[in-house]
């Protein structure tokens, strides 16, 4: 069982889960999200004041998978949030030491589903 984590570009959102549900990826966790990488920001002026803004929208996507999901799933975020361009975001796959469906009591992998 792996955790993949994604950050990516808001407008992207919507490109990704349709190339989730493709690689039949449905279940997932969304979370607006801030933050900074390469991109470093951009400068802004408000009122006359220069201000840097470093902090960027983001949205993260919390996916908990079984093994044989894992390189599908990461497949198919790249193909919907890569654009090539600066900023298009990162993925990070954890493991995922114990998974526990709450209305079942189901434990690993049939938790996951």
């Amino acid at each position: 069982m792996k955790l993949i984590i994604a950050y990516i570009q808001p407008e992207k959102l919507n490109d990704v889960k349709q190339a989730l549900y493709s690689a039949e990826v449905y279940k997932m966790s969304v979370t607006n999200a801030l933050g900074c990488g390469q991109q470093k920001g951009y400068h802004e002026t408000y009122r006359g004041v220069d201000i840097e803004v470093n902090l960027l929208k983001k949205v993260r996507l919390d996916l908990a998978v079984n093994e044989g999901f894992v390189q599908p799933t990461i497949d198919a975020i790249v193909k919907g949030a890569r654009t090539g361009n600066i900023g298009d975001g990162k993925i990070l796959v954890l493991p995922l030491e114990r998974c526990i469906r709450i209305r079942t009591g189901e434990e690993g992998n049939a938790a996951i589903g």
